[in-house]
């Protein structure tokens, strides 16, 4: 019984570690895409789109990325940094299955629901 609990509690501070790993990875890439975002932005001197055109989809950003338009690279940024603590709430529903809680499965699982919901409610409200 022992080495079982034992076993479950490494793997959950492995899955914590995971997390952790997560939210650092993701807020240090979305900065330096953030940075060379405005990089771009001082050495153009503009966004690289005219004046009240902004790239509102992610395929519109991506294609402002691939053409390096800072407002889009800038915007890629943004998009990572919200998906970081979207992505550690998914991992999160694993990490309570591994511990068999359902009762935290659930309730991550709608918060995860929740987010997904708003995302696309504030991706229609353009």
């Amino acid at each position: 019984m022992d080495k079982q609990k034992s076993t479950k509690q490494e793997e959950m501070h492995q899955v914590e570690m995971m997390i952790g790993y997560i939210l650092r990875i993701g807020v240090m890439v979305s900065a330096i895409v953030l940075v060379i975002g405005m990089v771009l932005m001082l050495i153009e001197g503009n966004g690289g789109y005219p004046n009240g055109v902004e790239p509102h989809s992610f395929a519109t950003i991506w294609a402002g990325v691939i053409s390096l338009k800072p407002y889009a690279v800038i915007m890629l940024g943004l998009f990572l940094l919200i998906l970081t603590p979207t992505l550690r709430v998914a991992v999160s529903i694993y990490a309570f299955a591994v511990e068999k809680d359902r009762l935290y499965v659930w309730i991550t699982t709608i918060v995860l629901v929740i987010l997904i919901i708003a995302s696309i409610i504030g991706y229609l409200g353009n």
